[in-house]
């Protein structure tokens, strides 16, 4: 597992916009961290009206600081919105 307690807690820290929130995967090959994602809600990110989705978009930045200050490449990206959007 790369996605250690200490980053946990650095993610955990920062306090998460109404309505809204990320998951985080890893991505590794063969024993080595290549980098980790964060990962939006596509969907709950789009209900979100404009300052709030500046509010989201300043936690996730928060969120890949605070991961790349622990010495890791983050990627930050969202999931599909669905019914003929874009992803």
């Amino acid at each position: 597992m790369f996605y250690t307690n200490e980053m946990k807690r650095a993610v955990h820290s920062i306090t998460p916009p109404k309505n809204f929130g990320v998951s985080i995967a890893e991505h590794s090959h063969e024993g080595t961290l290549l980098f980790i994602e964060v990962i939006a809600d596509g969907l709950a990110f789009s209900k979100l009206g404009d300052s709030e989705k500046r509010e989201a978009i300043e936690y996730m930045v928060k969120i890949k600081k605070a991961l790349e200050d622990q010495g890791t490449v983050v990627q930050l990206t969202r999931t599909e919105i669905g019914d003929g959007y874009p992803a």
